[in-house]
């Protein structure tokens, strides 16, 4: 009988799930799915090239200035080497205890991405080695704890080999020096085996106490390539866009009495409703996290006065203006000429919260006019109206464009302001770059080319293993205690995100590598800015005021936003 629930409050529609597992759609939005897969593919990447500190190199390379998070990722190491976990283990654990565990701090947005799936995904792929570690632990209760002895021989020389390897600078001597020591424990196991020491029973167990960890490893290889294959695969699909789900049956409750699926449910639904909040938060020279640093700003400023004839204008506030600019953004993507012109763009209204540039978390509005992490419209416009100076929250009304698959999401954020008798009308860009090009490398072909026996100046390709020996011992030495996860983070180490977290600004690249990626950013700004002016104007007109400095201030600034130089205006040096 299959058991159907849908997770309410997701992005773009109802998730049913459907028995034997739930079956995840890649993207709940369109033209989100590159970065979303992107993102999900690091869950499946457990092959030994993908190591936890070249994906900690990321962050940790970045300069200060440049870093949009106030940590950067690290690895907290653990006390065994062989114990070590590979990225895609490390990132699908850290992922899910950071997004879905109890008592976590709160998540900022990935504008351009869907966190859930990239959540699912690391659920299916702890589920898949949840599933292979299950089997190889009956392998290692019956070829290791009956013989421990001999298999702690076997790891001291594999735990050794590992110290050896992790030696810098020591070239092909530290695989010498480790291929020494299994030849050493292979030589011990070879005499056990013709000549054992003792004699009668306690020579029998010592025969048998070297060579069963060899016919353990066997056993484990054959489980241990059956899911080197699948990860290898989902990893591969979701890189190259076919299409790869995550099934997560453990979040589909099937009586009443399964609280622990339940909460998983909750919990799903609850980052889906963190990632709708119209809440954002201004870091100082980090930006608005989430959106990308600012990189321009353009600000037309005047003094409000009757037209000519009129002895006052007439009363308005800065909402009124907010809506009409609201009005002609949504006609952006209707032009004059058939030439495709702009996507359809999100258009928001935004509720702007001030933290510090070093703030390890956030905290979300709450409250009456606060409902599922969103704030009320009654709310956002009083904020609008009456909140342009002094301490509380801001409001910014933004336009997002979602391009390149969500490589590149370009946000223009617009502020309108009334002091004294000057009006503000403030625009400034944002614009969050592709994820980082580790995220999108493919898994490598496992073979090598080497020269032909007798055209020796030709080459063929020769294939190579899936797993190495190492890779299998390491993975059957960590089966056991995975039933423990703290112990086995406490053993191999573990990944630590950085703060405030969010899985799409925390790895996202600068869009200005890209040349089409920052000519779009670029041309995005200026019809965004006339539409705004244009707005903002033909309110004040209604309303009697004196547009001729608004006039000159706007055709100045649409000569001034083609400067086609992004600046750094959140760090106040551009």
């Amino acid at each position: 009988m299959g058991a159907v629930v849908s997770l309410s409050g997701f992005a773009s529609s109802e998730f049913d799930f459907l028995t034997p597992g739930a079956q995840v759609p890649l993207s709940g939005a369109d033209g989100q799915t590159a970065a979303t897969q992107a993102l999900a593919s690091a869950a499946y990447r457990d092959e030994k090239d993908q190591t936890v500190e070249k994906f900690v190199a990321l962050d940790a390379d970045k300069p200060e200035a440049d870093r949009t998070t106030a940590s950067a990722t690290s690895f907290s190491k653990g006390k065994i080497t062989l114990f070590q976990p590979r990225l895609g283990e490390a990132f699908a654990r850290a992922v899910q205890l950071r997004m879905l565990g109890g008592g976590r701090n709160e998540i900022i947005q990935s504008f351009g991405a869907e966190p859930q799936t990239v959540v699912e995904h690391c659920l299916a792929a702890n589920r898949i080695r949840q599933e292979r570690d299950a089997r190889l632990t009956v392998v290692a209760a019956i070829f290791g704890l009956l013989f421990l002895p001999g298999v702690l021989i076997w790891l001291g020389a594999f735990q050794l080999r590992a110290l050896i390897a992790k030696q810098e600078g020591k070239g092909n001597r530290a695989g010498l020096l480790g291929s020494a020591v299994l030849l050493v424990v292979g030589f011990l196991a070879v005499l056990f085996v013709v000549r054992p020491p003792l004699h009668g029973f306690l020579a029998q167990y010592l025969r048998i106490m070297m060579i069963a960890p060899i016919l353990g490893w066997f056993w484990a290889k054959r489980i241990c390539l059956k899911t080197a294959v699948d990860l290898r695969d989902r990893w591969a699909g979701l890189v190259s866009g076919s299409g790869v789900g995550a099934k997560i049956p453990e979040a589909v409750p099937r009586n009443p009495n399964e609280t622990r699926a339940e909460q998983l449910r909750q919990n799903l639904a609850k980052l889906s409703q963190e990632q709708q909040s119209n809440v954002v938060f201004y870091a100082g020279p980090k930006g608005i996290l989430g959106m990308g640093t600012r990189w321009g700003g353009w600000q037309m400023a005047e003094e409000l006065t009757p037209r000519e004839g009129m002895a006052e204008i007439h009363g308005f506030r800065s909402w009124d203006v907010i809506k009409a600019i609201h009005g002609r953004l949504r006609e952006l993507e209707r032009g004059p000429l058939h030439t495709g012109g702009f996507p359809k763009p999100s258009i928001r209204h935004w509720v702007v919260a001030p933290i510090g540039p070093g703030a390890k978390k956030v905290t979300r509005p709450t409250g009456a006019d606060v409902e599922g992490y969103t704030v009320k419209d009654f709310e956002i416009q009083r904020i609008c109206n009456e909140q342009q100076f002094g301490k509380g929250n801001r409001h910014y009304l933004g336009i997002q464009f979602t391009l390149w698959d969500g490589q590149l999401v370009i946000t223009l954020l617009v502020t309108v302001t009334v002091l004294a008798s000057t009006l503000r009308v403030e625009v400034t860009g944002h614009a969050l770059g592709p994820v980082d090009p580790m995220f999108t490398s493919p898994p490598d072909p496992k073979e090598k080319e080497v020269p032909k026996t007798v055209r020796f100046w030709e080459t063929r390709k020769v294939a190579l293993p899936l797993l190495e020996t190492d890779e299998i011992v390491r993975v059957s030495v960590r089966a056991p205690f995975s039933w423990y996860p703290p112990l086995l983070d406490w053993l191999g180490g573990k990944l630590v995100l950085p703060e405030p977290f969010g899985l799409r600004h925390t790895w996202a690249d600068k869009p200005w590598k890209h040349r089409f990626m920052a000519d779009d950013a670029l041309r995005a700004a200026t019809p965004v800015l006339r539409a705004v002016h244009a707005a903002a104007i033909q309110v004040m007109k209604d309303n009697g005021v004196d547009t001729e400095k608004f006039n000159g201030r706007s055709g100045l600034l649409s000569n001034l936003v083609q400067d086609p130089a992004p600046g750094r205006a959140d760090m106040y040096d551009a």
